[in-house]
């Protein structure tokens, strides 16, 4: 499957999540994070994220699709974060 997360967490919080994120997605943007990743792994990440975040406070959005290929995005200005796995 191929995820995209957005979150909207407390100060406190952002850098707890975001090194958390880092282990399973590719950072993308402030707050954005996507990749492809198994059903195990996404079941890991919402685990993971319920003991990060207070619920009455956060929120974390998941947008999930079967696949990249299914994805169509364009970028407008400098893109913040890649995909790729090497570098040219």
């Amino acid at each position: 499957m191929y995820l995209i997360i957005t979150y909207d967490v407390a100060q406190e919080r952002v850098a707890k999540v975001c090194h958390f994120l880092r282990r399973y997605l590719h950072w993308v943007q402030n707050s954005v994070f996507e990749g492809e990743i198994t059903e195990a792994q996404f079941m890991q990440i919402k685990r993971g994220l319920c003991e990060l975040i207070n619920p009455k406070e956060d929120s974390i959005y998941f947008y999930i699709l079967k696949s990249e290929r299914y994805v169509n995005k364009e970028v407008l200005g400098q893109s913040r974060g890649s995909t790729d796995l090497f570098i040219e």
